[in-house]
């Protein structure tokens, strides 16, 4: 299993989706979305496995904004350029990938 976490250092579900790793003695890196962002690769996989909208934040103030993108091409650029915009915790496990907390998921990972 290779665990990468992309998240925010003062999300809530972040710390949980760190948490549960921890406990299962399950490697993982962490990635600071805010300082680091995601790689154009690294988003399309994480868009192919849980869908675009689903990787956006709904809470964020620029979120009206970027509904109003044409294409979903110009949806994931403003990703990719803006990385507050991204719902965390997002969890990777290879071309598999999950939004938010999901203990429920991940234990089928193990």
């Amino acid at each position: 299993m290779n665990i990468q976490i992309f998240g925010k250092a003062k999300c809530f579900d972040t710390k949980k989706a760190e948490r549960y790793f921890k406990e299962r003695r399950i490697k993982y890196q962490f990635v600071d979305v805010i300082k680091f962002g995601m790689s154009r690769g690294e988003l399309t996989s994480v868009k192919n496995a849980v869908g675009l909208e689903a990787m956006v934040d709904p809470k964020d103030e620029d979120y009206p904004l970027f509904q109003h993108l044409a294409s979903n091409e110009a949806k994931l650029e403003k990703l990719f350029e803006i990385p507050y915009l991204i719902q965390t915790p997002i969890v990777r496990n290879g071309k598999q990938a999950t939004v938010g907390y999901c203990p429920e998921i991940w234990k089928t990972w193990e």
